[in-house]
């Protein structure tokens, strides 16, 4: 397998455009992926990449190998699949991601059980709320809120999840109660954002008289981390576009209450992205199977549980 394993090797280096990044994501030391590359390079007798000491660039026939590289591997891949689907005993490492918010409270507590299913499998998770990249980051499988970018990409629907303006009770008493997105533009609120490197302009997508509208809020507070942004307005610092998922547990013991009941926010979409490639693998299937179906009756358990509070607030 040690030919495989630098050709995988190298195809890591050449999509991060670094050795060390190629080996945190393999797991493997600097020195061993430096080795891999050069056993490669001796074996085909050519300079897969140009080193210096701040650079690293695929030479001309590190970019030809590539994509053949990347075909021997999809092959392996697909073979490997094939025999497990026969064998049924799905085995090898999960790679996924999801925002920090869905990834605490819905995917993370059903792992245990999907490993106790399937000993074999392995799961490495990536919790973040920016927007990731799956061919560059070794992805088999992203959760998202909201629109994917890449329209190459599968998708996979898990949920429409609804989602509240909330903010603490001592913030409403010393700031008062908006009742529209104009209210929230133009009364000096705090609104609480999430911002994270490549995140989009502030704009919540609010309901209005003339129908869904964007509102360009700003505000004093601002972090990459959801649940940060849930403790400041816990803390009464500021308004936070929550899914109700998120918050259920705060609104039920009016830690948090709702605002802005005339501008509800749009319900944003859960879904999973993956590749056609990785679709095939049963491991990656079996694990979207089984997540989609759980994660799907926890979003709706944590809407039921605050239905009647959120339809009172809008009454």
């Amino acid at each position: 397998m040690s030919y495989l394993d630098n050709i995988r090797t190298f195809v890591r280096v050449y999509e991060l455009g670094s050795m060390s990044a190629a080996g945190r994501d393999l797991r493997i030391s600097p020195a061993v992926t430096s080795a891999r590359i050069s056993q490669l390079e001796d074996y085909l007798g050519v300079r897969l990449f140009q080193r210096t000491t701040r650079n690293l660039t695929a030479t001309e026939q590190g970019r030809a190998f590539y994509s053949g590289a990347v075909s021997v591997l999809e092959a392996v891949d697909q073979a490997e699949a094939q025999v497990m689907h026969l064998t049924d005993t799905p085995r090898g490492t999960l790679f996924v991601a999801a925002p920090l918010g869905a990834g605490r409270r819905l995917v993370a507590p059903e792992v245990p059980e999907f490993l106790a299913q399937y000993p074999e499998i392995n799961l490495r998770m990536r919790l973040s709320d920016r927007t990731v990249d799956l061919t560059t980051e070794g992805l088999d499988l992203a959760f998202f809120l909201g629109q994917p970018e890449d329209s190459n990409l599968r998708m996979r629907k898990v949920a429409d999840c609804r989602r509240v303006l909330c903010a603490a009770p001592q913030y409403v008493a010393r700031h008062g109660n908006p009742q529209s997105g104009a209210d929230l533009v133009k009364g000096g609120h705090n609104c609480l954002n999430l911002r994270y490197p490549g995140a989009s302009e502030f704009q919540w997508m609010l309901n209005s008289p003339e129908g869904p509208k964007r509102f360009a809020v700003s505000g004093r507070y601002e972090c990459d981390d959801g649940d940060v942004l849930t403790d400041w307005a816990l803390a009464g610092e500021g308004i936070a576009l929550k899914p109700v998922f998120e918050v259920a547990a705060h609104l039920a013991a009016k830690r948090l209450v709702p605002v802005a009941q005339q501008a509800a926010p749009v319900p944003v979409q859960m879904a999973c992205l993956y590749t056609h490639r990785r679709h095939q693998d049963p491991k990656t299937r079996m694990f979207m199977d089984f997540m989609t179906q759980r994660m799907a009756a926890s979003v709706h358990a944590a809407e039921a549980s605050v239905a009647d509070l959120l339809s009172a607030a809008t009454d």
